[in-house]
């Protein structure tokens, strides 16, 4: 496979049961789309989940954020 965000996103995924949030990505490998990573990634028939997790912000506000993982 060749190496891309994508790849790599998918690589993560696969051994960090914990799945991955925008943020993670960002920090790791400077994707700043996740939703459009993992939309291709569906499309390409791998089984993604999505959960709504709350965080707290740099501010002290809580957020809901999106943590995908990859089904096995």
């Amino acid at each position: 496979m060749k190496h891309t965000q994508t790849s790599d996103i998918l690589k993560y995924m696969e051994s960090h049961k914990n799945g991955i949030t925008s943020m993670d990505a960002f920090e790791r490998f400077g994707a700043t789309r996740l939703s459009s990573i993992i939309f291709g990634l569906r499309k390409r028939g791998y089984d993604i989940d999505t959960e709504m997790i709350t965080v707290k912000t740099r501010y002290g506000k809580h957020v809901d954020v999106a943590r995908y993982t990859l089904k096995h």
